[in-house]
């Protein structure tokens, strides 16, 4: 049935008629789109794959570093997909707020913004450990190339930043943590791209 389906699946690739050198976006872990154009009176289907990392095999001194590389491959896979949604919201918010005339009407955006992000992400993020929390303002840093602290100082202003600033060291979290993804985060890094290509 599988095989089926393939191969209806690549006749209809190859045969759809009026399409020519037409490129198909897709979202997929392995590659980056694919498309068909013709050569030769002949219809050729052509797929740019993405760059595919392989890693050694992970090493454990002991069973305790085991279970903390596990346990960082979980946080690392409940954090990331948000990390990513922040950066599509910074992204999309950047562009909306240079289409606004003033400070004023940039100022209200930006309140409407935080009510809403906070009324549909509060009861997802409550329910997030310290570990995971923790992580998330790493991968932050990782999509955004830039600290939590400095985005919302860039879109709230310095006094907003440093009040979350503050509530976050009181749970011993630190909005202007670094990315260091060839030093201290290496290992998180590894796992990110595992996961972002669908090996783990």
């Amino acid at each position: 049935m599988n095989r089926l389906l393939f191969i209806l699946f690549i006749f209809i690739l190859l045969y759809v008629p009026s399409i020519k050198s037409q490129i198909i976006q897709e979202s997929h872990p392995a590659y980056k789109y694919f498309y068909h154009t013709v050569i030769d009176n002949d219809t050729v289907l052509l797929i740019e794959l993405r760059t595919f990392y392989v890693f050694p095999p992970e090493k454990f001194k002991n069973k305790k570093q085991e279970k903390f590389y596990w346990k960082t491959v979980r946080d690392v896979k409940k954090t990331l997909p948000y990390a990513k949604l922040i950066y599509e919201i910074f992204i999309e918010t950047y562009e909306y707020m240079e289409t606004l005339p003033d400070d004023e009407a940039r100022a209200e955006h930006m309140k409407k913004m935080e009510k809403e992000v906070f009324h549909q992400y509060k009861p997802v993020l409550k329910k997030f450990t310290l570990s995971q929390g923790k992580m998330l303002i790493k991968l932050i840093n990782r999509e955004c190339n830039q600290s939590s602290y400095e985005l919302i100082k860039a879109f709230l202003g310095s006094f907003r930043a440093n009040f979350w600033q503050f509530f976050g060291q009181i749970f011993g979290a630190s909005l202007k943590t670094d990315w260091d993804p060839e030093g201290e985060d290496k290992t998180i890094e590894r796992i990110c791209i595992l996961v972002e290509q669908g090996s783990l």
